[in-house]
């Protein structure tokens, strides 16, 4: 499987954001997003979740079985959480994964998946919790704990570190790396590097720093 971006243009309130960019992800692999404020990261983010519809160019889910298109298999991950206030830390990760569940089966196991989302992002003991009375830190890392309630192949995330303490993003990365060793995508819009061995970095905006290697046109 892999997620192809082709001579993609993006306009908001007619002024182009991206312009005319060709890439692709592959399957195992790490793709972050990188440039200054107003580069045009999350706009692609979310022209790749299907929220934002190109002015020209296309986005295609290539190799997958199902004949899916990217909505239907990637987890979006931005600047908001997702969280409903009025739930309770653990009714947030049911919605989320009977939503996202792919299949009946995916809805029989969420309990289990729910209790090992929870153990994993340090929230079990916040489960009765209604989501509005968490901290900041505590929401980010509620609305992260959804890559675990449901399977998804692509993972689109806008600056997922933000609220994050050290503990909490070394927990990100980590998950990010199994994730793509099991063929996993990740697209993430990030200033930080995530601690990722050797992602591949696009590059966004007007003269960026440069270091990493390139993603392929």
């Amino acid at each position: 499987m892999f997620l192809h971006a082709d001579n993609l243009t993006v306009e908001r309130g007619a002024r182009p954001v991206i312009s005319a960019l060709s890439f692709t992800a592959k399957a195992g692999e790490a793709l972050l997003l990188v440039g200054p404020n107003g580069a045009g990261k999350t706009t692609l983010i979310r022209t790749l979740a299907g929220f934002i519809r190109p002015s020209s160019g296309a986005v295609a889910l290539k190799g997958d079985s199902g004949d899916r298109d990217v909505a239907q298999c990637c987890h979006y991950v931005g600047h908001l959480t997702g969280v409903k206030a009025n739930l309770t830390v653990t009714q947030n990760l049911a919605f989320w994964g009977a939503y996202l569940a792919e299949d009946a089966s995916g809805r029989d196991r969420l309990a289990s998946r729910v209790e090992d989302a929870l153990e994993t992002f340090g929230l079990s003991r916040l489960s009765d919790f209604p989501a509005g009375l968490l901290s900041a830190g505590q929401k980010r890392r509620l609305g992260l704990a959804r890559l675990c309630v449901a399977t998804r192949p692509i993972w689109l995330l806008d600056e997922p570190t933000v609220s994050l303490d050290t503990a909490s993003t070394e927990l990100l990365s980590r998950l990010i790396k199994t994730h793509v060793s099991g063929g996993g995508i990740v697209i993430a819009a990030t200033h930080l590097p995530l601690g990722l061995d050797e992602p591949t970095v696009l590059r966004l905006g007007a003269n960026p720093a440069s270091s990493g290697p390139e993603a392929r046109a």
